[in-house]
């Protein structure tokens, strides 16, 4: 008999026991990050819906809707994703400049992260 076939072997893995094994292989999912963009009064609609088109690529009807929220409720999410993309986008936000629109507009819109409330 060859030294091989006289090796122990393990009995094949049950079903519980593979499924156990792929969890535990699977990578976790990153923490998911919403990025707000605050409301105040020196933007115009037409700023937002074009900061949001070229900053997000959100088109014209979902930055006018966003636009609208924000008007409203004095905030909105303009995008869930990691936390380190949340940043960038959150400063590019930061860094778009004065509305040209409005003489009183000095600046940028504000804007900040959050974490993603969990649901699990």
């Amino acid at each position: 008999m060859p030294a091989s076939a006289s090796a122990v072997t393990e009995p094949p893995a049950t079903a519980p026991e593979v499924a156990s094994a792929q969890t535990a292989a699977r990578p976790k999912r990153q923490p998911r990050f919403h990025v707000v963009l605050w409301n105040d009064d020196d933007h115009t609609y037409q700023y937002v819906v074009a900061m949001l088109r070229q900053l997000f690529a959100h088109p014209p009807e979902k930055g006018f809707t966003l636009a609208k929220q924000v008007d409203k409720d004095g905030r909105v999410i303009v995008l869930t994703t990691t936390k380190e993309h949340a940043e960038l986008k959150r400063d590019q936000i930061h860094a778009f400049g004065a509305d040209r629109l409005l003489a009183r507009s000095k600046g940028s819109m504000s804007a900040s992260i959050e974490p993603e409330a969990s649901t699990g």
